[in-house]
This record gives C-alpha cells, sequence and structure tokens, in this order.
C-alpha cells in the first residue's frame, strides 16, 4: 500500500513542478532550509539578533534567556544553542551543520513552546521508535544500521548527551557526518524532543545536490516533485505552529498565575473566661411600719 504523500497547498496556475528527493535514513540526509528553524522561532515570538553582515545567524527568546545560532563562517560551520535561566545553570549544546533541520526542530521548537507535563525519557524516545540499545559502556539507543547513536555519557562530575551520525562501516572504517553534543543542564525536555525527531523513521524532502555526497549510496531516495507555491505554504505552517506555541505557552504562564491559593487557616485563641463577679451583700428586711391610730 502506498502512502499518500502530503499535499501543501493549492497550485497557482502556470506553476512547475521542482524536482526534490524523500530521504532516508533521516539523519543522512544533510542540514536542510534554515528558514524550517528560523520561521518558527519567528512566529514564537523570537527576536532575529543577526548581525548585519548576515553572520552568525542568531534568535532570542523573548525572555532572552536562550539564544539560537547558526556559525556559518567557522571551520566547521555549527548550530550553537545556550541558556542562560535566572537562577539556574547556564547551558549549551552543539551540533554540526550537517544535522537535518527537521532533527534539530526537535530541540528549538521545545525550547520555544511550554513544557510538556511527563517526565522526559530521551532514550525512551529513540527505542519506541525502533531504535535498539546500545552496546557501549555509556546507557544509550542506536539505529538498526548502526549509522546513528545516542547516548548519555558521564566522565567524573560532569555528564552530557552526545548525538553521532556516520556511513556504515566499510572494511571497518565509517565517514562521520556530525555530532550533538548538550552539557549537563540542557533541558531535558528539549533532549527528549531531538531524539523523538531523530529516531523518526519518516523521510525528509531535499532538492537535488543537497544530499551529502558521502551518504548518497546508503539512502533511500524517492523522487517527488513539488510546486513552488507548495513550499510556500509549507514554510507558512510552521510560522504559523511556531505561533500556536507561543500562544499555548503564555496561556500555561497565565493559567498557571491564576491557580487557587490554598486558604490561610487562622488560628483561633481561646478567650480567657470572664472573672465571676462577687456576690451582692445581703439586703436587710424593712422594719415594719406601726399601724396608725384611727
Amino acid at each position: 500500500m502506498s502512502r499518500r504523500q502530503p499535499r501543501w497547498g493549492p497550485a497557482v496556475v502556470g506553476e512547475v513542478p521542482q524536482q526534490h528527493y524523500l530521504v532516508r535514513p533521516r539523519h543522512l540526509a544533510g542540514g536542510g532550509d534554515l528558514i524550517h528553524i528560523t520561521g518558527y522561532l519567528a512566529g514564537a515570538g523570537w527576536k532575529n539578533r543577526t548581525d548585519t553582515s548576515g553572520s552568525p545567524l542568531c534568535f532570542e527568546s523573548p525572555d532572552t534567556s536562550v539564544r539560537v545560532g547558526y556559525h556559518s563562517r567557522t571551520s566547521p560551520p555549527m548550530w550553537v544553542i545556550s541558556g542562560n535561566p535566572p537562577g539556574r545553570p547556564a547551558w549549551n549544546a552543539t551540533l554540526g551543520a550537517a544535522v537535518p533541520v527537521e532533527i534539530l526542530a526537535g530541540l528549538t521548537d521545545a525550547l520555544a513552546g511550554p513544557r510538556p507535563a511527563h517526565a522526559p525519557d530521551v532514550l525512551g524516545q529513540a527505542t519506541a521508535r525502533g531504535w535498539k540499545p546500545g552496546k557501549g559502556e555509556h546507557p544509550g539507543a542506536e539505529h538498526p544500521d548502526g549509522t546513528a547513536s545516542l547516548q548519555y555519557r558521564r566522565e567524573g562530575d560532569t555528564a552530557m548527551w552526545w548525538a553521532t551520525a556516520q556511513t556504515p562501516a566499510t572494511d571497518g572504517h565509517s565517514i562521520p557526518l556530525w555530532t550533538a553534543g548538550f552539557s549537563e543542564h540542557t533541558p531535558l525536555h528539549a533532549v527528549e524532543a531531538f531524539a523523538a525527531t531523530l529516531a523518526d523513521p519518516q523521510p525528509v524532502l531535499r532538492p537535488p545536490g543537497r544530499i551529502p555526497f558521502a551518504t548518497a549510496p546508503h539512502t533511500a531516495t524517492t523522487a517527488y516533485a513539488v510546486l513552488p507555491s507548495q513550499l510556500a505554504a509549507w514554510r507558512q505552517t510552521r510560522t504559523a505552529a511556531g505561533r500556536a506555541a507561543a500562544w499555548a505557552r503564555s496561556a500555561r504562564t497565565f493559567t498557571a498565575h491564576l491557580r487557587p491559593r490554598p486558604a490561610r487557616i487562622l488560628q483561633t485563641v481561646p478567650l480567657p473566661p470572664r472573672p465571676t463577679p462577687p456576690p451582692r451583700p445581703a439586703v436587710p428586711p424593712r422594719p415594719a411600719h406601726p399601724p396608725r391610730s384611727r
């Protein structure tokens, strides 16, 4: 049974379809379009703090506690995401430029939205999507073909989450594609969301020439024609999703302020008993008057 492909909007008269490819596994598909990240953040109310030179690309959260940056002029290019929440330890995450934006969006979307009510389970997100438990000394999970892994590492007083992707081993050698590291205090619900999008078996869309040369022999691609209006509608959908996330976050914050406070129980102090008044002195009887004479 063939899977129905998504329709992202009505066609415009005279449009010419553009050749694209659906690529799986997604972690080998290459970086992708940065608008997938920035459009969502802009919709969520994040401020564009990019320098006038255009690099590094930088978006800042409305409360200024989190920054998402893409450094295109460093060697190698990378994503740098940092947080400095008031009253809590600072944290940072660094991800290679070849991390697919659809995977990175799990992290950035979670940072822009409300925190979930459930307890995060990072490795459970991967194993629930078909990944198998890791074989190393560190707790982890890996893709069935061994081309991607996710680990929790603790060395001494430091701990971090670490993700990697590489080509399948040939003659005992593999080509590393990207790495992603999350410091100890990175919000765990955001790491969990990253794990979910990393292990998602759904393919991602790429135009010709955007699939890394080293991974092309190890990916399954399906030709897919896309209209420009469909791509534009898809971007608008991402921006709208960012607005919805911002609304949900503000609504949850507002609701938290409206939660009823526990009633104050006033402790009553018993009053001292009234003093008993002293007995009144007895009133002597009135003397009898003698009878009047007639």
